[in-house]
C-alpha cells in the first residue's frame, strides 16, 4: 500500500510540473520523439542514430519490443551498436561480450571469476546501460528523450503526436507508406520550411505546380493561438477552386500536419515528422492519409506521389521530391548562422502574409522554446561551413538506403534482374550466331566449291537470327536501365537550372 500511494504521489507531482512546463519554456527532453519507421528495421541486429545530439541504439528484445539505449558500454564505453542481439534476446557488446535485458540490466559477464562475483557486479548499477522509454504507434518508434524512473512515469503522461484518423476503424481512410531521410539541415529548417506553402510551386517545380503559373498571393491567417505545448497553426486564403479548407498545425517538438479539405468532404493529410539528430541535420518521417469524399472518392495526393506504389518506389522516388530544396535549406542554415544575427527577424526580410507561419514560428522557438535545441553537452554544436560538394547532400545510400532493409531487399532484387538480363542479352546473341552459322553453313553445303565464297557473302541471315539479335538488345537495353535504376539508391543529383 505504501509503495501504491508513493507511487501515486509521483504521478501527481509528475502531472503537475507538466502543467507548470505551459507556463515555462517548451521542454525539450520531456518529448515523444518518432526516430524510424518498425517495418523497415532489421531486428537481427542494433541500429545506430542520433537524438538532440544524443548517441542511441535501437535494438528488439526477445520479447519482441523494440527498446532505446544510450549507445555507450558501461564497461569500456564502446558503442553497443556495434554489438549483436543474441538468440535469447539480449544485446551483447562485441567488445567483452557483456549482455543486456531489455531494461537495460547487465546480465552477463562472462569474465568473472565465479558466478557470485558475476551475480555481484551485474547486480551493481554502474554495470546498466543507459535506457529511453519507447513504445509503437501507428508504425513508427517513439523514444522518450529522459532516462530513468522519473522519466518513465513523465513518459506515460504524455501521448506522442500521432495522426487521429488512423485511430479510426473505417473503410474510409486510407494511408499510404511511410517515408524516412536523414536530411543535412537542421530541425527549425525543417519545420520552417513546411510552414511556407508559398516555396512548393516554385521549388518543386514540375511535381507540385509551377513557378510560372501557381506563385501567387495569398493570406496566412491564424487560427489557434500560439502554446509553448501545443504550438499553433494557420489557414491558407484564398485556397485552390477544388479545396475547401487548408490548414498547417504545428504540434511541437516534431509535427506538422498539413489538412487539405475538398469539396465534397475528402482529405488530403499530409503528416510530416522532423526529430533533431545533431547540428546541421534532422530525421523526416512523412506520409500521406486520404479520407474519402461523401461519394467514396479518394481525394488526389501530392503529385504522383499519390499514387499507390510499394515502400521502397516511395522511397527511391522520394528523391525527386526531397532534394529540390535540399540545397536551399543547407545553405541557408550555413548562412544564417555565419552572420550571426541574435533574432531571426533582424537576418531576413518578410514583406509578405504568406511569411506569417514562418515568423510564428520562430517566434515560438524565440520566446516559448529557448531560442533552438539544447543539444547534448557531450555534442559538437558548431555549425560548419556549408558543403561545397553537392554530391554529398545529394546521398541518398547514407542518409537511407543503409538502414532500410525494405530498399536494401529491392536495390538486392534490382542488380540480380540486371545481371539476369545481361545474361539473357549475351545467350541470345550467341543463339542469333549459332542460328546464323547454321544458315551459312547449309548455303555452303548446297553449292559448288567456285561458288562458295560467293555465297558466304551472299547469304541471308535468317528469321531466327534477327530475333535472337533483337532480344539480345532488348535484354541488354533492360539490363543497362536497371543498373541506371539502382542508382537512385545510392545518389540522386538535381539542379534548378536543367528543371525546365
Amino acid at each position: 500500500m505504501t509503495t501504491q500511494t508513493s507511487l501515486q504521489g509521483d504521478i501527481r507531482d509528475a502531472v503537475e510540473q507538466l502543467k507548470e512546463e505551459e507556463k515555462e519554456l517548451f521542454q525539450w527532453t520531456k518529448q515523444w520523439y518518432p526516430v524510424t519507421v518498425v517495418d523497415f528495421l532489421d531486428p537481427s541486429r542494433p541500429h545506430a542514430m542520433q537524438l538532440l545530439g544524443k548517441d542511441i541504439v535501437l535494438w528488439r528484445d526477445g520479447s519482441g519490443q523494440w527498446r532505446c539505449f544510450e549507445d555507450v558500454c558501461p564497461h569500456r564505453l564502446v558503442p553497443l551498436s556495434e554489438g549483436r542481439v543474441e538468440s535469447d534476446g539480449t544485446l551483447l557488446c562485441a567488445y567483452h561480450a557483456w549482455r543486456f535485458d531489455g531494461e537495460g540490466n547487465c546480465v552477463s559477464i562472462p569474465q568473472s571469476k565465479d558466478e557470485e562475483t558475476e551475480a555481484k557486479h551485474c547486480s551493481n548499477q554502474k554495470s546498466c546501460a543507459v535506457a529511453f522509454p519507447t513504445q509503437e504507434r501507428q508504425g513508427l518508434l517513439w523514444v522518450w528523450a529522459e532516462s530513468g524512473q522519473q522519466a518513465q512515469i513523465e513518459s506515460q503522461l504524455r501521448a506522442p503526436r500521432i495522426i487521429p484518423e488512423l485511430e479510426e476503424d473505417s473503410d474510409k481512410v486510407v494511408k499510404l507508406s511511410w517515408n524516412i531521410r536523414d536530411l543535412p539541415y537542421g530541425w527549425d529548417f525543417f519545420m520552417e520550411n513546411i510552414a511556407d506553402p508559398a516555396h512548393v510551386p516554385v521549388s518543386h517545380h514540375g511535381i507540385v505546380g509551377s513557378r510560372y503559373k501557381d506563385a501567387k498571393y495569398y493570406d496566412m491567417p491564424n487560427i489557434r493561438e500560439m502554446s509553448t505545448q501545443e504550438g499553433f497553426s494557420f489557414a491558407i486564403t484564398p485556397t485552390a477552386p477544388i479545396i475547401e479548407e487548408a490548414v498547417h498545425d504545428f504540434q511541437p517538438p516534431s509535427h506538422m500536419r498539413i489538412v487539405s479539405t475538398f469539396k465534397g468532404g475528402g482529405k488530403l493529410i499530409l503528416a510530416l515528422y522532423a526529430s533533431p539528430t545533431r547540428p546541421g541535420w534532422c530525421r523526416h518521417i512523412g506520409c500521406q492519409v486520404f479520407v474519402k469524399d461523401e461519394a467514396g472518392k479518394t481525394p488526389p495526393g501530392l503529385g504522383f506521389f499519390g499514387l499507390p506504389m510499394p515502400a521502397w518506389l516511395t522511397h527511391v522516388l522520394a528523391s525527386l521530391f526531397l532534394h529540390q530544396d535540399a540545397v536551399f535549406l543547407h545553405y541557408q542554415e550555413k548562412t544564417l548562422s555565419k552572420r550571426g544575427k541574435d533574432r531571426w527577424l533582424d537576418a531576413v526580410y518578410t514583406p509578405n502574409p504568406q511569411d506569417k507561419m514562418v515568423i510564428a514560428f520562430r517566434q515560438w522557438l524565440e520566446k516559448r522554446a529557448g531560442g533552438g535545441i539544447p543539444w547534448d553537452s557531450g555534442c559538437n554544436s558548431e555549425l560548419l561551413s556549408g558543403e561545397r560538394d553537392k554530391q554529398k547532400l545529394f546521398d541518398v545510400w547514407a542518409t537511407h538506403t543503409q538502414y532500410c532493409q525494405v530498399c536494401q531487399n529491392a536495390l538486392k532484387t534490382i542488380n540480380r534482374l540486371s545481371v539476369l538480363a545481361y545474361m539473357a542479352a549475351v545467350v541470345c546473341f550467341g543463339l542469333g550466331v549459332m542460328v546464323d552459322a547454321r544458315a551459312v553453313a547449309m548455303k555452303v553445303a548446297a553449292t559448288s566449291i567456285e561458288q562458295t565464297a560467293t555465297s558466304v557473302l551472299t547469304v541471308v541471315p535468317p528469321v531466327g537470327f534477327w530475333l535472337a539479335l533483337g532480344g539480345a538488345i532488348l535484354f541488354a537495353i533492360v539490363g543497362y536501365l536497371l543498373k541506371k535504376f539502382s542508382r537512385l539508391f545510392y545518389v540522386y543529383e538535381f539542379e534548378h537550372a536543367h528543371n525546365h
